[in-house]
């Protein structure tokens, strides 16, 4: 576990296409292990093939089912990460109308959401929204954490 407290964990809700798979190739490319979790099982495996066919990341990405709704699901994931991982840095939890990044202080411990409204109104402005915006906002949030 001496190796589990220099790295950085993350789970990423939602993140079988569009920005979330866009933020975990961002921070798989950092060396953060990325949780890519999708609802569909088969559309998280596809997602995940597509991460590990770009170089370097393959050792920094999982897939986890989980459909937030369901209290097994998400039971699942938490005994998914204590057991793999030990702990969990960050939950980023885009399957919702306004996308919020979560600190996690432990995987048991109290989630606190922290609204971003900046990076929110830059992942919502879908013509304007560009691999770089993306990007910036990743780039941000590596720095705040």
């Amino acid at each position: 576990m001496a190796e589990a407290a220099t790295k950085r964990y993350v789970v990423v809700t939602g993140a079988n296409k569009g920005i979330g798979l866009e933020i975990c190739r961002q921070l798989a490319s950092k060396e953060v292990v990325v949780v890519l979790t999708a609802r569909d099982e088969k559309r998280g495996l596809e997602a995940l093939h597509k991460l590990k066919e770009s170089s370097g990341i393959s050792d920094h990405v999982v897939f986890h089912q989980l459909d937030v709704a369901d209290h097994a699901s998400v039971s699942a994931l938490a005994d998914f990460i204590k057991t793999q991982f030990g702990k969990l840095d960050i939950l980023l939890k885009l399957i919702s109308d306004s996308p919020r990044i979560v600190n996690v202080s432990s995987i048991i411990g109290k989630l606190e959401y922290v609204s971003n409204d900046w990076a929110k109104g830059v992942l919502s402005d879908a013509d304007n929204l560009t691999e770089e915006r993306i990007d910036e906002v990743l780039q941000q949030y590596l720095k705040d954490y």
